[in-house]
Order: C-alpha cells, then structure tokens, then sequence
C-alpha cells in the first residue's frame, strides 16, 4: 500500500548556556521515500543563525545532522516532504552476513533487559506457537498490561520499570514488546518514527521484531496506523534513537513541537496484518 505526499518536520527550542555540539535524528531515513524537500531554518535569539548542520550517515540508512550551537536561544526548524511512501517494501532477505545483526537484536540492552525477564515471559506467553501467533499474542499482552500515560515515566525507565509500574507512553510500550520479545528468542529492535495520526503529535517510538524473514512493525499503544509511518532511526532502544545528543557544551531543551501528515485519508490499520517499514 502507498501513501500519497507526507508532510513531517518538528520545532526545537534550546537555552545553549555555552558553545555546544548537538546532534540531531530528525531526518528521515533515506529509506522511508523519496525525499523531495528538504529545509532546516535556525535562529540565535530571534536573528538569522548561519550554521550549516553536517551530515551523517548512520545504521538502517538513518541520517544524523551534527550542528555547532553559539550561546543563547536557539530556534531550529526542520521540514520534509516525501513521495513514494510505502511501509510494504521489497521482502527483506536475510544472507548468513546478517547474522551478527540478528545477534545484537536477541542481546540485553540498557533500556530492554531481556535477561531479567526470560522466566516471566516464558510463563505469560510460552504456550502460544511460536511466530507470528506468539506475537501477536504478546503485543495484545502489553497493550493489556499497560495504561497510557503522559509524563508518567522518565528518560531513564527500563522495560522493568515499565512493567512493575503498568504504565507509560510509547518509548515504553516499545521497550516492553522489545525485552519480552528478546526473553522468548526473537530479534526485536526499536525504531523512532513519524507518525501521521497520532495524537497528541510528538516523535513516537515502535517495536520491530523479526519472524518469517521480515522485520514486522507493531505498535501496543495502537495510536497511529503503522502503514504511514516515517522510519527516522534504528537501535537497540531508545539510546540509539535519540532525537537529539548533546556531545559537548551546555543545553537544555525548552521546547518540542513535531509534525507528521499525509495528503488524503489516514490508511486503516486492523493491527493483526504483518506491516514492514521502509
């Protein structure tokens, strides 16, 4: 299925105390469509800002922006329009190369500590076949097990205390398919998206578990249809997907304003049929 032109951007505000690094994940991956426009307009305390951001590339064809920050208020806006949005790809195939990928995928991390929860997750879910009836039953588990929130966690949450505290907002629902999902042996990895649909609009995060060959897109918060999603970044959890990483200086984020639309209707999403993003 593909999606007609999609409209996303967002708005950043900063208080750079001193001279600052900031890298940026906004952009979307090279892989989400054809890029047809692209801008980023910065201003220093209300003037004009010439500082030209340097591009990155990064893993999963994702594209990081490394901008120099003078001191004072920094307004940065960043806008995209993209063509030929399809979140059904070509079906991925999987070479004995991409096995260390797979690997890294089935591993602990810092915010998904599949380790800890093997033995619960076999409990809850073991019985279910293994593949897409596993997963889908687990998805429907977390969607159950948790109550959307906002603000009711914080930036150093795990899966754990996801779980323990049964709420969260979509960081967490991706970390808790992710670590059950790595605790009962299947690859999964997180991806920060734009999200046409979804409201309040804000940057989103989803789960991407890999079965029958494919990576497949889920989403338990169930906010958004997944078929218009916008891949931004690819990573073990949240600590990769970032949509912005102080390397060096003094800033605090003010404020945060994103956009994600689509000309036309939004698609329908049952939620059960495999979705792959681009």
């Amino acid at each position: 299925m593909s999606v007609g032109g999609t409209y996303v951007g967002c708005e950043l505000a900063l208080d750079v105390a001193t001279p600052a690094t900031v890298v940026l994940s906004v952009a979307p991956a090279r892989s989400a469509g054809t890029l047809e426009t692209e801008q980023f307009i910065l201003t220093r305390n209300g003037e004009p800002l010439s500082v030209a951001p340097r591009r990155l590339s990064a893993p999963h064809t994702a594209q990081l922006h490394v901008i120099d920050l003078p001191v004072g208020q920094i307004n940065l806006r960043y806008d995209a329009h993209l063509s030929d949005i399809s979140a059904q790809p070509e079906p991925q195939r999987f070479a004995s190369s991409d096995e260390v990928e797979l690997l890294t995928y089935r591993r602990p991390s810092r915010f998904c500590p599949s380790d800890r929860l093997v033995g619960f997750a076999t409990a809850e879910l073991s019985h279910l076949p293994r593949g897409r009836e596993q997963l889908d039953g687990l998805v429907v588990w977390v969607a159950r097990r948790l109550a959307y929130v906002s603000g009711s966690s914080g930036p150093l949450d795990t899966a754990i205390e996801t779980l323990l505290a049964g709420q969260g907002v979509c960081r967490d629902y991706a970390h808790l398919v992710v670590a059950m999902c790595r605790a009962l042996d299947m690859p999964a990895r997180c991806a920060s998206v734009y999200a046409p649909g979804l409201w309040p609009m804000d940057f989103h995060a989803v789960a991407e578990v890999h079965i029958d060959g494919k990576w497949h897109a889920v989403d338990a918060t169930y906010l958004a249809p997944r078929q218009s999603l916008v891949r931004i970044a690819t990573g073990r959890d949240a600590a990769d997907t970032a949509f912005l990483t102080t390397v060096g200086g003094d800033v605090e984020l003010l404020e945060v304003v994103v956009k994600a639309s689509t000309d036309g209707l939004l698609p329908r999403d049952s939620f059960t049929e495999p979705v792959l993003l681009r």
